[in-house]
């Protein structure tokens, strides 16, 4: 008997950041073209610090824009405003967040975890119950690890666990490396904002960086059919 196909690995999506987020406005002219130009599948907004219905009211202002386009709105920290601006969840920071805000998130909202310094804290993450991990964003400092020693994070997690993995990437480069090591997801911000070339075209070179690199690694299924269908991805 034949042996069955393997299915297709599927190609990496975008997890785009946004700026600090003061006015919304230029955002709001900008993401529509964004989210139809890639293959995004969800934005993390990063709020200015301010009172809390200044900011309840600019993710109201974002939300149906990013939703709209077929992305989920989650934001960075501040889970109280979650619900109330209609956010679809929340980034948290680090392994002690998580006892506080799932509990407000889950299992309705989205809960992803970053800021995991050890393999440790990662897999408390997981078995907590987190809908992905992330791998590489900077800390407090602005310091990082390596992006060799981010990619042999997320290849020791996709290859152990089942809660996606997202990687943060500072570059093309570095989001090619990534995507070749097994993320689930590539979360790019400020090298798509500060690109010269505009987010847009930022955004598609990385995009193609990202299923060039997956093809490479990937590639046609191990398998001799090559007629499987890709299957959709986790998360």
């Amino acid at each position: 008997m034949a042996a069955k196909p393997v299915p297709q690995r599927p190609v990496p999506r975008l997890y785009l950041a946004t700026p600090v987020v003061d006015d919304p406005s230029q955002l709001i002219a900008s993401l529509p073209g964004l989210l139809a130009a890639a293959d995004v599948a969800a934005v993390l907004l990063r709020l200015r610090e301010t009172d809390q219905r200044t900011m309840i009211s600019r993710i109201k202002a974002l939300a149906p824009v990013v939703q709209d386009g077929g992305a989920a709105l989650l934001l960075d920290g501040h889970v109280e405003l979650v619900a109330r601006g209609g956010a679809d969840g929340a980034h948290l920071t680090g392994i002690s967040a998580i006892e506080d805000a799932f509990p407000s998130l889950k299992p309705d909202r989205i809960a992803g975890v970053g800021g995991l310094a050890t393999r440790h804290d990662s897999m408390a993450a997981g078995e907590a119950g987190a809908d992905y991990v992330l791998f590489g964003e900077p800390d407090a400092k602005g310091e990082r690890p390596s992006a060799e020693a981010i990619a042999e994070r997320l290849q020791w997690w996709d290859e152990l666990f089942e809660p996606p993995c997202v990687g943060y990437a500072a570059s093309r480069e570095e989001a090619r490396e990534f995507a070749a090591a097994g993320a689930d997801f590539v979360l790019v911000g400020d090298c798509i904002w500060a690109d010269p070339r505009g987010p847009e075209a930022a955004l598609i070179d990385i995009e193609q960086a990202i299923t060039q690199a997956h093809a490479a690694a990937f590639g046609k299924n191990k398998s001799t059919d090559d007629t499987t269908e890709p299957t959709t991805g986790r998360g």
